[in-house]
């Protein structure tokens, strides 16, 4: 193997690289990104950047001068065009044609849109463009409409509501985050949205966007019109699949990967947000769009390419901060299926929900509760059966939970 080729300009892949010159690999490592921006979080875009305190430098994945010292190339600005599996090739948007011998495709995901709702007062927040466009438009006093109670929407609220604007959010659901968290956070994140001045109008959407003199002109689904300065659309994300369909490879709302991350193509791998990958722990594939995970799984597969044989199994962990509150996941959430028990008080903003399927806790969302969190992380990974009592009762130790050698090394690391 002399060549590696990366198609995609997100944490995945930058991940991929590292893992591939700190594994020992010293041929070829070419990065092609569509962006003219190298690598970096897309986190901080919401909460960070929309607020102010920090820049795009301080959320790069690696330093630029990173590639120049480790001899990765990093095409900027590029986009991949196609692929041919069959002669191990891939055709960029400025001609060019580059050979590999792997090809990992790390391509993510866009944001979804909804047609007839654009122009310049309608915003997505997906990429630095994307996010300094928005930041140019937020100012105090303006009327910011946010269609969609997910991460994305409920964190622009947070920032736009800082940021002195009159900010009204629709959500398709009763609750919002409630679809990703469960409805305990949905129910407190409601209060919290509402006490800090934005105003909640949940199981509502908007039907038309007309675009006027003064700004925007909204219809909603009873009817209504309301008037606002700018929207911001935060409705989800599609993948960026059509690259690998169009050049043969499995893809099912998503790329279809292994354990190990193979894609149905030899020597063709796919990494982060885009992949739809085998999940051996839970005997399903899944397709998540967190940092950290993307981060890993890059890792993870460049341990692959250089001969290991790792499955990738960690648990999905994420994080939402919005106002004093912070948000945190880390596991499966399965939804209805379950005993949900919660530990602390969910009106004084300080409890978590565990997720527990046959005796095992599979997942945990959490508000203001770091440090059960970091117990919990050990926890997923033991076969030892939980009683809700034990996990709802705050006097209980989780480690407790755990095997005596695990309870050490926690010790340790406390």
């Amino acid at each position: 193997m002399t060549a590696v080729v990366l198609i995609g300009g997100g944490v995945a892949t930058a991940a991929a690289a590292v893992g591939l010159r700190s594994g020992g690999f010293e041929g070829e490592v070419v990065l092609v990104c569509e962006e003219t921006e190298p690598p970096y979080e897309r986190p901080p875009l919401s909460k960070e950047f929309l607020a102010g305190t920090s820049s795009l430098e301080d959320f790069a994945v690696n330093p630029r001068q990173w590639y120049d010292d480790e001899g990765i190339e990093l095409l900027l600005g590029v986009r991949a065009e196609s692929l041919d599996p069959a002669e191990h090739s891939v055709r960029l948007s400025d001609g060019r044609m580059l050979r590999y011998d792997v090809l990992v495709i790390g391509t993510g995901a866009r944001a979804r849109t909804v047609p007839g709702f654009e122009g310049d007062h309608v915003h997505v927040l997906r990429t630095i463009d994307d996010a300094r466009r928005l930041d140019r438009s937020l100012k105090s006093g303006s009327r910011v409409a946010v269609l969609g109670g997910g991460f994305v929407g409920c964190e622009a609220a947070a920032v736009a509501v800082a940021r002195g604007a009159d900010v009204t959010l629709f959500s398709s659901s009763p609750l919002p985050l409630e679809r990703a968290l469960g409805p305990e956070i949905g129910r407190a994140m409601l209060e919290v949205h509402t006490d800090n001045g934005v105003h909640m109008r949940c199981e509502e959407t908007i039907t038309s966007v007309c675009e006027t003199s003064d700004g925007l002109e909204l219809r909603t689904g009873s009817g209504e019109v309301i008037e606002c300065d700018e929207l911001v659309v935060g409705i989800g994300s599609v993948p960026n699949s059509e690259l690998a369909a169009e050049a043969g490879l499995d893809v099912d709302e998503g790329i279809l990967t292994d354990e190990f991350g193979r894609t149905s193509v030899p020597e063709v791998y796919a990494v982060g947000d885009v992949a739809q990958r085998f999940h051996p722990v839970y005997g399903a594939r899944v397709r998540v769009e967190h940092h950290d995970t993307a981060m890993r799984h890059g890792q993870n597969v460049a341990r692959n390419i250089l001969g290991d044989s790792l499955p990738f199994t960690e648990e999905h962990y994420f994080w939402s901060d919005q106002y004093d509150c912070k948000l945190q996941s880390i596991g499966h959430y399965v939804g209805s299926d379950g005993q949900r028990v919660v530990r602390g008080s969910v009106d004084a903003r300080s409890f978590c929900v565990f997720t527990v399927v046959d005796g095992r806790v599979r997942a945990m969302v959490a508000m203001n509760r770091p440090g059960d969190l970091l117990q919990v992380r050990k926890l997923l990974s033991q076969p030892h059966v939980a009683t809700a009592e034990e996990l709802a009762d705050e006097k209980f130790p989780i480690k407790r939970l755990l095997p005596q050698r695990s309870r050490r090394a926690h010790m340790e690391v406390s």
